[in-house]
């Protein structure tokens, strides 16, 4: 048989040391009472320092963006500008003058050939040109590489010379779009 237990402290005298919660009808739990609404002699001394700044804070006036204009480039935006430059820039290799030939009704397969690939109707695409689609399906195409932090051209370029095999029709839109901030990937846009 296993030896008595001895419970030690057990007194009254230790147990009266400990708050009690009862739950009987008798007895109710309630909060305090609210604060004093008087301020205290620390937020009597802040008060004009509060009012001061308040007073600057209205006398400053920050414009804030608005959609009709932009604000100033980020700098990530003006890094992958400066990537697009260098790349347009190159000389045509064999694959920019296959590019050049391609018309709009070759974009025009490509795309439903891509379109007929998924299972459902394509999300927010109701706006975009077909330029556009072209470039975000690219951007999402982790096969030929991570889209953020590179210009889209720089992209395709280095996923034909590690023979990913990007698909001519987008280096196509590439080439025609002469506008630099095309050149940033949408998902790019999105993060920063």
């Amino acid at each position: 048989m296993p030896p008595a237990r001895r419970r030690g402290g057990n007194t009254a005298s230790a147990r009266s040391n400990q708050p009690v919660l009862s739950f009987g009808a008798k007895s109710r739990v309630t909060k305090p009472s609210a604060t004093p609404s008087t301020p205290s002699g620390k937020a009597k001394s802040l008060e004009p320092l509060t009012a001061e700044l308040s007073e600057i804070d209205s006398q400053k006036s920050i414009p804030s963006p608005t959609l009709t204009e932009p604000s100033q480039p980020h700098v990530a935006e003006l890094a992958l500008r400066s990537q697009a430059k260098a790349e347009i820039q190159q000389p045509l290799s064999e694959e920019d003058k296959k590019a050049t030939k391609i018309t709009k009704k070759q974009l025009q397969e490509y795309w439903s050939k891509e379109e007929s690939k998924s299972r459902g109707p394509r999300v927010h695409h109701d706006n975009l040109t077909l330029d556009e689609k072209i470039l975000r399906h690219f951007d999402l195409s982790s096969q030929y590489g991570p889209c953020i932090g590179i210009a889209r051209l720089k992209r395709w370029r280095r996923a034909d010379s590690l023979e990913l095999h990007p698909p001519i029709e987008v280096l196509s839109v590439l080439l025609k779009q002469e506008n630099a901030t095309a050149q940033r990937a949408y998902i790019d846009e999105l993060m920063s």
